[in-house]
């Protein structure tokens, strides 16, 4: 084998770590403008082909047993995952700081510990003692699960190879450093050496192992992208820290889908799966008030029922008042621009607020319509009929385009005891309702309007 060497400048983005051989004034990887620097000369190898030690075989022929996937113990965790976690994977688990990660890969931990597998935990943000307070509160002390509170990747490997674990989980990989590669934990260069040399000994020995990732302020993960493209599985971690409601999904995934969605309770004795969450997005109260509509949201192939709450009230300021929580500005200042010029709604001077009940985001289009209406509502003073659910995208001209999965919606709201639906007009196409729920094929905004409420515009 023979190996030729030329030198040539080099360029690096210093928020990324994307390399580049010439200068560039925008990074082409996380497209930052004047981030792109020269680290001087850099080396570059072409390597000869050699014969390899082991041949290429048929397709037919490689065994699929070691892409099997193995049972967490967390039935929600392994819907998202497309299973449970295969021998030799490497997960990254992303989200902000204290919405529940170490809380659910130390329950999964325990759980495959009292399981028969022999488990490695390593902490670089807490003291052994400390995940040993946590694991007695969730109930996740088991007999295999083993601790180790270390920050220097020689000493991490080391214990890999002491304990010889089946599941190692790493908390977090920004905290872990090698004494080989300059700087402190967490830079770009740290992070790359510190992923590649954890996913080299997952591969190798076929441990399946969880790396727990921070995020930046901007909701991304923090650290290069490169260590998105290493890992088999990028799952991210998302919820209102105020709220219990934790939701889990898959951005990436080699063994499975990503348009699943976990759903857990995060309390004090620890996190739960939640099989059935649709009830936690309505309110409880017996009376029905204004301002309200309900809606079935799709999280990944996943219906959920949930409630949108508008409140408008004549304001005073010049600027009056636009607040949401849940629902994106930016739909709410579409849909109130809408019901003004289609519907005829006098919404301007007023301050408008939205919300959704439980701490759910609502991104899709299709809760346009239940947004609409619930504006409409508020400002009518008039409550829209108990049992009615609203699913629709709403056009600038206040037409009712489709939605997506319209009949898993019908299904989950027919379950849950509502009675009518407001959908787009051809929703029904694909299939028939479900017995006894009354769907209405609505072109606009102004009749769902009038099927909303009769009384007023009837």
């Amino acid at each position: 084998m023979a190996t030729k060497t030329t030198r040539a400048a080099g360029y690096r983005c210093t928020e990324c770590g994307w390399t580049a051989a010439k200068w560039v004034g925008r990074c082409g990887e996380c497209q930052a403008w004047g981030t792109v620097t020269e680290t001087g000369a850099t080396v570059v190898r072409t390597t000869t082909a050699t014969r390899p030690d082991r041949p290429a075989v048929p397709i037919g022929e490689v065994s699929g047993e070691t892409a099997t996937a193995r049972t967490t113990g967390v039935a929600e965790f392994d819907r998202v995952l497309g299973g449970g976690l295969v021998p030799g994977s490497v997960v990254l688990v992303a989200g902000e700081p204290g919405i529940g990660k170490s809380t659910l890969l130390l329950d999964v931990a325990g759980r495959a510990g009292a399981g028969g597998r022999r488990v490695l935990y390593v902490s670089g943000e807490e003291s052994a003692a400390q995940v040993r307070g946590r694991a007695e509160r969730i109930g996740a002390v088991s007999d295999g699960l083993y601790l180790a509170a270390e920050t220097d990747l020689a000493t991490v490997l080391g214990q890999i190879e002491q304990v010889e674990p089946d599941l190692v989980v790493v908390d977090s990989v920004q905290t872990v450093a090698s004494a080989a590669v300059d700087g402190s934990a967490g830079n770009v260069s740290q992070v790359r050496e510190v992923a590649a040399s954890l996913i080299q000994v997952a591969k190798s020995r076929g441990i399946a192992m969880l790396l727990v990732g921070h995020v930046t302020k901007e909701g991304s993960i923090a650290g290069p992208r490169v260590l998105e493209h290493l890992v088999d599985v990028v799952v991210q971690f998302e919820g209102d820290r105020h709220t219990r409601l934790r939701l889990v999904r898959a951005v990436k995934n080699r063994y499975g889908p990503t348009d699943e969605v976990g759903c857990f309770d995060l309390h004090d004795a620890g996190i739960e799966g939640l099989t059935d969450p649709s009830g936690l997005f309505l309110s409880s109260r017996s009376v029905h008030v204004p301002g309200t509509c309900v809606t079935v949201t799709l999280e990944g192939r996943r219906p959920l029922v949930t409630e949108v709450q508008a409140l408008v009230t004549p304001s005073s300021a010049p600027n009056p008042r636009r607040a949401t929580h849940g629902v994106d500005s930016s739909r709410m200042a579409m849909m109130i621009a809408v019901l003004q010029r289609r519907a005829g709604l006098k919404i301007g001077p007023s301050d408008t607020f939205v919300s959704t009940v439980g701490g759910v985001r609502l991104s899709e289009p299709a809760s346009d319509l239940a947004i609409a209406l619930a504006l409409a509502s508020a400002v009518h003073d008039v409550a829209i009929p108990r049992g009615v659910i609203a699913v629709g995208e709403v056009g600038l001209s206040g037409e009712i385009r489709p939605a997506t999965g319209v009949a898993r919606r019908l299904s989950e709201a027919h379950r849950l005891g509502f009675t009518t639906a407001l959908v787009p007009v051809g929703a029904t196409r694909d299939g028939a309702p479900p017995a006894g729920l009354r769907v209405l094929e609505v072109p606009s905004v102004s009749a769902a309007a009038a099927h909303a409420f009769p009384e007023l515009l009837g």
